[in-house]
């Protein structure tokens, strides 16, 4: 019902190779999301799955056979793309059922299949419209449709919604995770949106270069990356930077000194010594504070966002990566050139190695919930 296993699975074009080994195991009903900057391997991993792409070496497996050499209709997938792929001159109705009649089925099956999806989709009222009558979440759910109908053992969505506004993305977001429950379906699911990500994914998987770079749920990633490259991805605006220097560790955590030269206690464990060794320090821009904390930084807004319901700055400081941004309430008094201070919380921090890796924070997801709510 539904499960997905990937066992070395490799991609090569000629002497480059794209995907470079990847394992996964997908239970059945998971909403899996592949993420990635551009060029890293996401839709070309779907397409594998998919059979619209042949793999260099490992194994697919769904529902326990290996589909390796078997062409995507036999794999018992579904796949929904980025353009809808409609056909103009036909209805609703017979976009929807196209994919039936090519099968043979008999009227009444057809009829029986469609009602059902097009109830599901709320399309009752549409099916006798063509494509350019519908709106592009319309549209989006016409295609959605026709892959409901074949009753996959796994659906792949591959950047479903980048064609969509940002209104109707959040409005189909919600319609997509509705469809999941309501199906209880296994879903893979391609995005370069993190917003998509998070808010969907039972695990997201990260990839970079053609690798796993870490795969978890949401709040797993966003709470505990297990390196510089997951930390930077996950989170908007993205993770701080900055380079500090290891001063010692010890039971309440590791000690650096922030570029200014104050110390600041990071709640993570240290494995090896840490004094005098280059790391880096990782902050969310959301959980900086105004003023002091356990240690604190001093800025210079070089520009300011009034949101409403947040102040966004960005910054130059000493020691950061990139531009230092923070998040702020609203009625934060942030001005552009006026220096503010920023309060850092050990708690709230991330600590990387000279390599990137992460240092293991000592709290779980639970009291990391707990302190991000302020509790």
């Amino acid at each position: 019902m539904g499960e997905l296993q990937l066992r070395d699975v490799r991609k090569s074009y000629g002497h480059m190779e794209v995907i470079k080994g990847v394992n996964l195991d997908v239970d059945h009903g998971e909403f899996i999301v592949f993420v990635g900057p551009s060029g890293c391997g996401k839709s070309t991993l779907l397409r594998m799955i998919a059979g619209l792409e042949e793999i260099t070496g490992g194994d697919i497996t769904i529902e326990n056979k290996v589909v390796n050499d078997l062409p995507p209709v036999k794999r018992g997938i579904a796949m929904v793309f980025q353009s809808y792929a409609l056909y103009p001159h036909m209805s609703v109705y017979e976009n929807i059922a196209f994919p039936l009649r090519v099968e043979r089925l008999s009227k009444d099956k057809v009829e029986e299949k469609v009602q059902a999806a097009a109830g599901i989709l709320q399309l009752k009222e549409r099916l006798q419209h063509k494509p350019g009558e519908l709106s592009g979440g319309q549209r989006q759910r016409v295609a959605i449709g026709r892959a409901i109908v074949r009753e996959p053992s796994v659906f792949l969505f591959d950047e479903p919604l980048s064609n969509l506004d940002a209104a109707l993305r959040a409005e189909m977001r919600v319609e997509l995770a509705k469809l999941h429950t309501e199906l209880d379906a296994t879903m893979i699911y391609v995005t370069h949106d993190q917003v998509e990500a998070m808010t969907m994914a039972d695990r997201i998987v990260v990839l970079d270069h053609g690798i796993i770079s870490q795969v978890g749920s949401p709040l797993e990633l966003y709470h505990k990356p297990q390196n510089t490259f997951v930390a930077g991805f996950i989170g908007n605006p993205k993770m701080n930077f900055i380079e500090v220097s290891g001063k010692s560790s010890g039971p309440e955590g590791v000690v650096v000194t922030l570029p200014s030269g104050k110390d600041l206690t990071v709640k993570v464990d240290a494995a090896e010594e840490v004094a005098g060794k280059s790391l880096t320090l990782g902050v969310r821009p959301e959980h900086l504070t105004l003023g002091t904390a356990d240690a604190s930084i001093e800025i210079v807004p070089t520009v300011v966002e009034h949101l409403g319901i947040h102040t966004v700055t960005y910054s130059t400081v000493a020691g950061a990566k990139s531009t230092f941004c923070s998040v702020l309430p609203g009625s934060a008094p942030a001005k552009v050139g006026v220096p503010v201070s920023m309060g850092l919380k050990g708690v709230d921090c991330h600590l990387f190695d000279g390599n990137g890796n992460a240092f293991d924070r000592q709290l779980s997801l639970e009291e990391l919930d707990a302190t991000d709510m302020h509790i």
